[in-house]
């Protein structure tokens, strides 16, 4: 079995690949074009998110038996086509998914407990405790929309802390357990006091947090978004924060990453963000640890055998 691998990855995958007997062509270096013009002679694609795997591309893969994707998003795959097509799609949400769960942690507790700004601060000769003092997270309702790997995986490390967690999952049944109870949207939006979205992007849930998805809570909220950008309005979050109506929030994804090639109206969105203290921003990290790069490769490795 040939397969194409077409973005970085950890080199523990080459000696899993070899010890299955697979053979394995490695070219980070690949752009569109060039996996257009190779992908014929290969069975398995391996990619992270930089290759939009459309129409165009699985017609030109004519011996194509499979996708695996190094990360838990599947938007950038035409699913419908592969499908067609009979091509199987692996994906390793397990890989990463405690990264994501701790970095959501580290975010919201960094937001709570003035971290930042307290350590800007004192590096600068400033000694201000009670202009830096925090709120706890024991008792506090935690709404987390999408459970599902990384979802479930936060509510974990979240009850720890003493929190009420409510999820609600809209492709899922009986997925309550002993970290959070499965519950409604509306319910997250009459009790929760922080949201977060742990969901795949998609034509439902593009722009789920609009200005409409705000003012229908009861109370002001904080927002974690961890999931993919294009889930959340950065105007929408601009303008609950300036109401009051968003408490402050935790952002490693934006609507558009190209930080170099906003548009206007982004710009003038992302340099209110950035200036704000109640917003914490990370570059799409979430679940982008050395543990999570090698355990990937071993989630992937381990489907595709399983497949075979």
């Amino acid at each position: 079995m040939k397969i194409l691998i077409a973005d970085s990855m950890h080199p523990s995958l080459f000696e899993m690949l070899r010890d299955e007997g697979w053979d394995y062509s490695y070219h980070p270096e690949f752009r569109r074009e060039d996996i257009l013009n190779n992908i014929s002679g290969y069975e398995g694609l391996v990619i992270r998110s930089k290759t939009n795997v459309d129409e165009e591309m699985l017609s030109a893969a004519t011996q194509l038996r499979f996708i695996a994707r190094a990360g838990a998003g599947l938007d950038l795959i035409d699913l419908e086509v592969a499908r067609t097509r009979q091509i199987e799609v692996f994906h390793a949400g397990k890989g990463n998914r405690d990264a994501v769960a701790e970095h959501a942690l580290g975010m919201l507790l960094a937001l709570f407990n003035n971290i930042l700004r307290a350590d800007r601060q004192v590096r600068s000769g400033t000694w201000d405790r009670e202009g830096n003092r925090g709120v706890e997270l024991m008792n506090k309702t935690v709404g987390i929309i999408g459970y599902g790997n990384n979802g479930s995986a936060t509510a974990q490390r979240l009850s720890g802390f003493g929190c009420q967690v409510l999820a609600y999952d809209k492709y899922r049944d009986n997925y309550g357990d002993a970290f959070a109870s499965e519950s409604s949207m509306q319910e997250i939006m009459e009790k929760a006091d922080i949201v977060s979205l742990h969901i795949p992007l998609t034509e439902v849930t593009r722009y789920l947090v609009n200005d409409e998805f705000v003012a229908n809570f009861s109370k002001p909220f904080y927002l974690l978004n961890l999931s993919r950008g294009e889930t959340v309005s950065l105007d929408a979050v601009v303008k609950g924060l300036k109401s009051g109506k968003i408490l402050g929030a935790c952002l490693d994804v934006l609507e558009n990453e190209k930080i170099n090639k906003l548009t206007q109206a982004q710009q003038e969105a992302f340099d209110y963000l950035r200036a704000s203290d109640n917003v914490v921003l990370t570059p799409h990290i979430a679940g982008w640890t050395h543990e999570s790069y090698i355990r990937i490769n071993e989630v992937l490795i381990d489907q595709i055998r399983n497949w075979l």
